[in-house]
């Protein structure tokens, strides 16, 4: 069985926009914890302290998260297209697909969070996760 590492790009350039957000988050969340006077506390519970600052710099921080959850799905699904030789071809298209679909819902929530715009962002992101665990699947079926 032979390789298909092209898959891998966007993996890649998902990773790369992850640590994008990192920096966006940290760069915008540290200013506005000095300017609200928040010292960490780790007895505060989750979430109270940062509910302190203003929304546009707790989006990052939400992108961010919703960066760590998803796209794990993503991520096993091209490593394994990659392994069993089938990381080109259309599975490279969705998975490209995702990959834009993914900055496009961290564009729109960062700038303006416009919830109905970001639903449909999700939802069409989906439609490549279940076209690469189809065609993966259908590698084991055949």
């Amino acid at each position: 069985m032979e390789t298909s590492v092209e898959i891998i790009a966007p993996v890649i350039a998902l990773v790369a926009w992850s640590m994008v957000m990192w920096v966006w988050m940290y760069a915008t969340r540290l200013p506005a914890m000095r300017k609200a006077g928040i010292k960490p506390d780790p007895n505060a519970p989750k979430g109270q302290q940062m509910s302190a600052l203003p929304p546009s710099v707790r989006w990052k921080a939400d992108n961010y998260n919703h960066l760590m959850e998803q796209p794990t799905i993503f991520y096993a699904l091209a490593i394994s297209l990659a392994v069993i030789g089938n990381g080109s071809g259309a599975n490279l298209y969705l998975a490209w697909a995702y990959v834009c679909l993914r900055i496009a819902h961290s564009l729109v929530q960062v700038l303006g969070n416009r919830i109905e715009i970001r639903f449909v962002l999700y939802t069409l992101s989906n439609i490549p996760l279940f076209g690469l665990t189809f065609n993966a699947a259908m590698f084991f079926i055949r």
